[in-house]
């Protein structure tokens, strides 16, 4: 069982991370532990997952390293994410018993999401 996963982000990025992983993918975000809260960055979390973007300052986007979400309403997403400006690409049957389809951040970073067929 994975308790998060983490993405990178440039630095002073965390309004514009706000923006897609909560006003586009409808996470929320989850307060930093004091600790870990002065390396900036910003954590989300809904939809059975949790994502933590952390701060790196000579940030270069994950273009083929991806995480895979499971998300409930796969369709109602694409379109979200397809009218506020981000390419859905979706995938052929290369996952049997899965619809998914690929996308990037604000920061460019690539993003699976699946769900599995109706039988």
């Amino acid at each position: 069982m994975i308790h998060h996963v983490q993405l990178a982000c440039p630095p002073d990025s965390e309004e514009a991370s706000r923006g897609f992983y909560s006003g586009v993918l409808g996470l929320i975000e989850k307060p930093k532990p004091p600790a870990l809260a002065v390396r900036g960055g910003c954590w989300f979390t809904g939809a059975g997952i949790e994502l933590h973007l952390g701060v790196e300052k000579d940030f270069r986007p994950a273009q083929k390293a991806h995480p895979g979400l499971l998300w409930p309403e796969l369709d109602a997403l694409a379109q979200r994410l397809t009218k506020a400006g981000y390419q859905v690409i979706w995938g052929d049957d290369e996952i049997p018993g899965m619809r998914r389809f690929h996308t990037h951040d604000i920061h460019g970073n690539r993003l699976e999401f699946l769900t599995p067929k109706a039988p």
